[in-house]
């Protein structure tokens, strides 16, 4: 038996999967800074770097969550988190095990990812037939 040929048809929903889930933890970021839940010690100045980096996460993780305009979405969050990485992460030191920032690399991809691969067919893009999905 090829596993290939079994899991391929699930390439696509796993890819809308991946999306949603990414999406519902980023969104929690956004809202710990934005809506204090949960709570925490972050309070951001409104414009501040931290607190549009909430909006961002907030807003950006609640269109991808539903899959509307994911691609460019996809592609603003996958650079937020890049700039995240080097501005607040990195100055603490080079490996992301110690300097927290395990979690902005791993979005940044996974985002970049999506920017490519589109959504997947469980998204309201693929439901309005925008592009391949």
């Amino acid at each position: 038996m090829d596993l290939s040929t079994t899991t391929a048809p699930w390439a696509p929903r796993m890819l809308s999967v991946l999306r949603i889930v990414s999406a519902l933890i980023f969104m929690a970021h956004g809202t710990q800074k934005i809506l204090g839940f949960p709570a925490s010690t972050m309070d951001p100045a409104m414009f501040s770097l931290p607190w549009i980096a909430g909006v961002l996460e907030l807003v950006g993780g609640a269109l991808l969550l539903i899959g509307l305009f994911s691609r460019p979405v996809a592609f603003l969050l996958s650079g937020e988190m890049a700039v995240a990485y080097f501005l607040a992460h990195a100055p603490k030191s080079v490996f992301p095990a110690l300097n927290g920032g395990d979690a902005a690399i791993l979005y940044c991809f996974v985002f970049l990812y999506i920017f490519f691969a589109g959504p997947g067919p469980w998204s309201v893009d693929a439901r309005i037939g925008r592009g391949r999905y």
